[in-house]
């Protein structure tokens, strides 16, 4: 399920979440994700409340992911994507904000299927790229950081 709140952000109007929901199955089959994932499609200000509560980090992010756990049968997680910081890089990177959306939610699935790219010597990007091809995406996000062209 996608949720958008608030509903009166700028961005919200340029959502289309049938769109988005048939990419995020797309993407988490192409991840091997079995279960349910919940999107929360916000702005910076919850985002920044959610890292600093859930990640001890004080600052808004573009996407979080929280894993559910063994305990939680059927379900993956959630994942939570700031709309303010996806308009900006769509811009800055030259995206529209449907396909930045969806490179963050692919990056984020990948860390609700265990990757961790601060730590995995180059495996996350790798699969990142892998699935961008295979998804269609125009950018890696990983790739982007590091400021590799790819």
């Amino acid at each position: 399920m996608i949720r958008i709140e608030p509903q009166e952000m700028p961005a919200a109007a340029e959502i289309n979440r049938t769109r988005l929901s048939r990419y995020l199955l797309r993407a988490r089959r192409a991840v091997c994700l079995e279960g349910q994932v919940d999107v929360l499609l916000t702005d910076d200000k919850t985002v920044k409340r959610l890292n600093r509560d859930f990640r001890g980090k004080n600052k808004a992010t573009d996407v979080l992911s929280f894993p559910a756990g063994d305990f939680a049968e059927g379900i993956v997680g959630d994942l939570a994507v700031s709309l303010d910081t996806a308009a900006k890089q769509a811009k800055r990177f030259g995206l529209t904000l449907e396909d930045e959306i969806k490179t963050l939610l692919l990056h984020g699935l990948l860390h609700l299927a265990g990757y961790d790219h601060e730590t995995d010597n180059g495996e996350m990007a790798a699969e990142e790229i892998r699935l961008r091809a295979k998804l269609r995406l125009p950018s890696s996000l990983i790739a982007r950081v590091e400021g590799v062209r790819r």
